[in-house]
């Protein structure tokens, strides 16, 4: 599997800001609700902000909306929000996370709309770009995003180590075009950009 390496865009000292403030309310939060490990509460930027800021390079140019599946904490669907002000649907199915997200979008003046229903529940229009981290594997990840994802859409998907084994599996059931890129957070970590996706048709 070949992989290019991505360097995450620099922010600018207002959204640096916004994401710090977004930091705090995560932690505040945390200790009611279990949002990150609380291994990870002193590395916040560099677990998990970090970790979804290195997407911004990946997402295409000319969006008007995205969404991402499963967000959780808001890693990375309201991070790549705040960073690039591309607007949002986070769809959530936890109602205490998806009250967590609904107050960051708030706080951080980040266009964001949340979601709390499952993912096949979700009743949003397909958008050119969906994303999701740790939420599934690759083959059911796309079905998942099936009838969210626009037809000249992409999904970025970070992914551990497993992922060559994740693509072989998926490969099954999806044709795609598939280009990983090497996290650098993890090295043996990558973040694939998907497109061209389709369901295999048995005959």
């Amino acid at each position: 599997m070949s992989v290019s390496r991505e360097t995450p865009r620099t922010v600018s000292r207002e959204t640096r800001e916004r994401l710090d403030a977004f930091a705090a309310l995560l932690l505040r939060w945390n200790t009611r609700i279990n949002l990150v490990s609380r291994a990870d509460t002193g590395i916040i930027w560099e677990r998990h902000i970090h970790d979804s800021l290195q997407l911004c390079p990946l997402v295409p140019t000319g969006l008007d909306r995205a969404i991402d599946l499963g967000s959780g904490a808001g890693f990375p669907g309201l991070i790549l929000c705040i960073a690039t002000g591309i607007p949002f649907d986070l769809i959530e199915s936890d109602q205490r996370k998806a009250a967590f997200l609904r107050e960051a979008a708030r706080v951080t003046a980040a266009p964001a709309q949340v979601h709390a229903c499952r993912i096949e529940a979700a009743k949003v229009f397909p958008a050119r770009l969906v994303t999701a981290r740790a939420l599934a594997p690759l083959a059911r990840l796309l079905g998942l995003a099936e009838n969210l994802l626009a037809e000249d859409g992409i999904c970025l998907f970070p992914k551990s180590e497993k992922a060559g084994q994740e693509i072989t599996e998926a490969l099954a059931k999806w044709t795609m075009k598939v280009e990983p890129h090497i996290s650098d957070i993890d090295g043996s970590s990558v973040i694939l950009r998907i497109s061209e996706v389709k369901r295999v048709r048995l005959s």
